[in-house]
């Protein structure tokens, strides 16, 4: 081997992007298709092309390759930017802009198959997965939406008392039961249910509207 490969190799050199992507993608399918106690590193490594070693370079164990996966969809479908406020904008179109988004991410097929290969985990004794995915997804939701939410009541567009409480609330009342529907596979017709998808948000940022909307 000659000094170019051995500096090209050694510490500090960049990861290779694109397998870390083929790693992400492939676990996303195994984790939804197989849950976590059903997906192995080897069957990560052999479905995005690369070997064992190199999915452990990029993340260590099955834990933190499970933590990434849940981190990167939720921010690739949720990223921060969605829960801006712009005090010169009418606050209902912010908290429709956020509805509609979160709403059909949550009711979405592969989400929600995300769900329930979490649910198996935990019905097999292994609730530490939940907790995976309730800190990356609803707990850091929650806290950008009570941010949101705060700076609309220091701005003067909300009156709320409980920004924490009204952010469950909003969040609640935007999918309504959609989201257990889409669970159980009662969702006979698609078109209807996505146009349901966005009738419950709207509807739902209405409501909240009328109970904190400043007079």
């Amino acid at each position: 081997m000659n000094s170019a490969q051995v500096k090209s190799q050694g510490p500090g050199r960049p990861k290779d992007m694109e397998k870390r992507a083929a790693i992400l993608a492939a676990a996303k399918a195994l984790f939804i298709r197989n849950a976590f106690a059903g997906t192995s590193m080897d069957a990560i490594a052999a479905d995005a092309g690369v070997s064992k070693l190199t999915v452990y370079s990029h993340f260590g164990d099955k834990d933190n390759l499970f933590r990434e996966v849940i981190r990167s969809r939720i921010q690739d479908l949720l990223p921060e930017e969605t829960y801006f406020f712009d005090p010169a904008a009418d606050v209902r179109d912010t908290l429709l802009r956020v509805a509609l988004t979160h709403a059909h991410l949550d009711c979405n097929a592969e989400t929600v198959g995300t769900f329930r290969a979490i649910l198996s985990d935990c019905r097999q004794g292994n609730p530490r997965y939940g907790k995976l995915i309730w800190e990356e997804g609803a707990a850091r939701t929650h806290g950008l939406m009570e941010r949101l939410l705060q700076q609309a009541v220091d701005a003067g567009q909300l009156d709320i008392d409980d920004v924490a409480r009204a952010s469950g609330q909003f969040l609640s009342l935007i999918k309504g039961n959609l989201m257990m529907r889409q669970m159980f596979g009662c969702t006979e017709c698609p078109e209807s249910y996505a146009e349901e998808i966005e009738s419950t948000a709207r509807a739902g940022v209405e409501m909240f509207l009328r109970a904190y909307q400043s007079r």
